[in-house]
């Protein structure tokens, strides 16, 4: 079983696809902690996210692992260190990008996550899972929501809180409106970009979760996949 959930950044693809793959008993593949890695291993190493070879290079030679973490949670490792929280600092958001969008990088990437879907049972979540990465996907999923919506669910989590499990934090306003310019600039350069845009697989299933809970979405990603099992012991 192999379910793939793409979308935008701060849809809540994280958190779902690590939920669904929790309940299920699959393993949780963050493919975008592994782009991040290697673009905070690049602003470590001092290499501008522009630079296509070096970063592509770099890429090559990082080692971006996953262990678990306090209270079922998963760690980020890079090269053996735990980078868990600081892969998602603004710094490493702003360079993500292009860094993700580097052709050679994102084939290094997907041969590491192609080798952990070998083995099935895997819950994927990014932006060109069920297009690339893993095409034949028994699930595939595309969640999304409106840029307010991402925003405001990316401010508080920044805060420590985390709107999709019902952790409510107080945010600053101006904070929120800089992440929300941030999120739509990166919806238009992701959507974009010539390796493997963000864009929803032509079989996939749409959810747009701006108005839905947390619970809402889990339920109707695990009816799908229990559908797909279904027809899969058929």
């Amino acid at each position: 079983m192999i379910v793939a959930i793409d979308g935008p950044s701060g849809s809540g693809k994280s958190s779902v696809a690590r939920e669904v793959a929790r309940r299920r008993g699959l393993t949780y593949l963050d493919t975008g902690a592994m782009y991040r890695s290697v673009a905070l291993s690049c602003l470590r190493a001092g290499i501008d996210p522009e630079d296509a070879d070096a970063v592509a290079r770099r890429a090559r030679e990082a080692r971006v692992e996953f262990a678990p973490g306090e209270g079922g949670g998963q760690r980020v490792l890079l090269d053996g260190s735990d980078v868990t929280a600081e892969i998602r600092t603004p710094e490493v958001e702003l360079a993500v990008s292009p860094v993700s969008a580097n052709p050679a990088v994102r084939e290094a990437m997907v041969a590491q996550q192609r080798r952990v879907g070998e083995a099935g049972g895997v819950v994927a979540e990014g932006r060109d899972i069920g297009t690339v990465v893993f095409p034949t996907a028994d699930v595939k999923v595309f969640l999304t929501a409106s840029p307010e919506a991402r925003a405001r669910r990316r401010a508080v989590q920044r805060q420590g809180g985390n709107l999709a499990t019902g952790e409510a934090a107080e945010v600053d306003a101006e904070a929120e409106r800089a992440i929300l310019a941030d999120l739509v600039r990166r919806d238009a350069y992701d959507s974009s970009r010539e390796a493997s845009p963000l864009r929803a697989a032509d079989d996939a299933v749409r959810i747009d979760s701006s108005e839905l809970g947390f619970e809402d979405v889990v339920s109707k990603i695990l009816a799908l996949v229990d559908e797909a099992a279904g027809e899969v012991r058929a």
